[in-house]
């Protein structure tokens, strides 16, 4: 079963379907006895712009489904969220039992341009909270890298978060979320920033690249 929690803004509408539909997931998989992977993130994992089903997470549901494996995918995905708002709303995503949990926060931080700290900071207090609700939860950090437009200074040490973080927390690392997928115009909607349905094909496959791993075992 895959869950989807999507919303394009952070309505009390929105985030009381988002609780519900989270409590029904927990339910299910208690029922089921099966394991839950939990996407948070903003709009790369929700899935902008996109037909339900043509999301990263939803495709790796089909993988997992396909493999036979007993895991039930969450996307906890909200578009235009920030570590900010991730660091706000963390408390109630996680009232479920959650065995993996994939961090896809900081793309809206850079392209605002705020504090590299700021953002590494916050970033560090929702890997704190998961492993306080969990500490034999896997996690796992999706990299992320932004243009230029902020000065070279600002692009490398944005870069550097996620290893550094990864490094530090001992979690599993994506290195670039969009590897293969930014700048290329063909894998990316008219906006230039969220992938096409063919490039979330690719998301899927570098998320797959250490999930995979994971599962598996």
């Amino acid at each position: 079963m895959f869950i989807t929690l999507t919303s394009c803004g952070e309505s009390n509408k929105e985030e009381k379907q988002q609780k519900t539909e989270i409590l029904a997931a927990n339910d299910n998989s208690e029922e089921n006895a099966e394991q839950v992977i939990l996407f948070f993130g903003n709009s790369l994992t929700a899935g902008y712009g996109l037909e339900k089903g043509e999301a990263f997470p939803e495709l790796i549901q089909q993988r997992i489904d396909s493999l036979e494996l007993s895991y039930k995918v969450v996307n906890a995905g909200l578009s235009g969220e920030t570590t900010s708002g991730g660091k706000n709303r963390i408390d109630w995503v996680l009232k479920q039992n959650v065995d993996v949990f994939v961090l896809e926060l900081g793309a809206n931080d850079g392209l605002r341009g705020i504090a590299i700290e700021e953002t590494k900071n916050n970033l560090q207090e929702i890997i704190d909270f998961v492993r306080e609700q969990n500490p034999e939860i896997e996690i796992i950090l999706a990299g992320m890298q932004i243009p230029p437009n902020m000065g070279q200074d600002y692009t490398t040490g944005f870069k550097q978060i996620f290893p550094d973080l990864a490094e530090k927390n001992d979690v599993y690392l994506i290195p670039f979320l969009l590897e293969d997928v930014a700048g290329i115009p063909e894998l990316n909607q008219q906006d230039g920033i969220h992938p096409t349905a063919e490039g979330q094909k690719i998301l899927a496959d570098n998320v797959w690249d250490v999930l995979g791993e994971i599962i598996e075992d």
